[in-house]
């Protein structure tokens, strides 16, 4: 069975069972659909709802992604929760036929870290990038502009889509980023985002723009914001043409944070880089080991 129909409706019924037939406080709702709510921008982006989409793996994916992201235990404990909760809504309505979470553990991904590139492998698939951007279709220029900032700025995929043009300071090199938890922070990009970033909005973005547009900085080729999934998309199969091993958003993010811890930069400059609350969270996702660590003390502290 295939369902088909709007994210939006299924949501809002979603929240009429959590409140009136489970009885929840308004607190308990509010936690779930911002829990279904992100597993369902994940899963579809900005698509209509398709239930053949809802599988078992792309529920483990996105708990998977939270784990990577930094999210506390207690928070992955409740994500695995409410997805089960879902699941098991999903099939009371009719909406699946078998439940996609029966399974699913948050154990299971409690380790998970995403894949990284080598520099070399970095360098390759920008170097394939501008061969497409060189033939100036709007969506390679879009392409090339994204994978510059998501590499030089390590921001998550889900601060990039939410980007404005008036996040973007050109004189400075710098973006205004609205983070997890509605922080802000200011994050500097370098000289190649710069010039990809460029030509973006002077020539690529104006050709996709329409009444959808908005400010978004970044468009899919209908004209609207970008989604996440379209984001993830195009970078996978960039990765598989240039011929590099394929990488999510997150296994970029995790690059740019590997490669500049690797040339020296200071562990809680690359935190506050990524937005990360906690310096732990920064050593998990940049490889450092004790070795690593133990290696720095002895180059810098005077008695080691």
């Amino acid at each position: 069975m295939e369902l088909h129909g709007s994210a939006s409706d299924v949501l809002s019924r979603w929240e009429h069972y959590l409140t009136h037939s489970r009885g929840m406080s308004a607190h308990s709702v509010r936690a779930y659909m911002s829990d279904i709510d992100s597993a369902l921008q994940f899963m579809l982006g900005e698509s209509e709802f398709d239930s053949k989409e809802l599988t078992p793996r792309a529920f483990r994916a996105w708990i998977a992604s939270k784990v990577r992201e930094g999210d506390a235990r207690s928070s992955i404990a409740r994500y695995a929760a409410s997805a089960r909760l879902f699941g098991q809504w999903m099939t009371r309505e009719g909406l699946v036929d078998v439940d996609p979470t029966l399974k699913l553990k948050a154990a299971s991904v409690d380790q998970v870290l995403p894949d990284t590139l080598s520099t070399e492998q970095v360098g390759v698939l920008f170097d394939y990038l501008q061969a497409r951007a060189g033939q100036g279709d709007p969506a390679d220029v879009r392409d090339l502009a994204i994978t510059e900032l998501m590499y030089s700025c390590g921001i998550r995929v889900g601060e990039l889509v939410g980007l404005n043009l008036s996040h973007l300071n050109a004189a400075d090199r710098t973006i205004r980023v609205l983070g997890k938890g509605s922080k802000e922070r200011v994050v500097p990009y370098g000289l190649p985002a710069h010039d990809a970033l460029r030509v973006w909005v002077e020539s690529g973005r104006p050709a996709l723009v329409n009444e959808k547009s908005g400010q978004a900085l970044f468009l899919g080729v209908r004209g609207a914001r970008i989604d996440q999934r379209t984001v993830r998309e195009r970078l996978e199969r960039a990765c598989s043409l240039a011929g590099v091993p394929v990488i999510s958003p997150h296994g970029l993010r995790h690059s740019a944070a590997t490669h500049m811890l690797q040339g020296g930069a200071d562990l809680r400059a690359v935190q506050d880089l990524l937005g990360h609350s906690s310096l732990q969270t920064t050593q998990r996702y940049t490889h450092v080991d004790a070795s690593r660590l133990s290696a720095i003390m002895r180059q810098a502290h005077p008695r080691a």
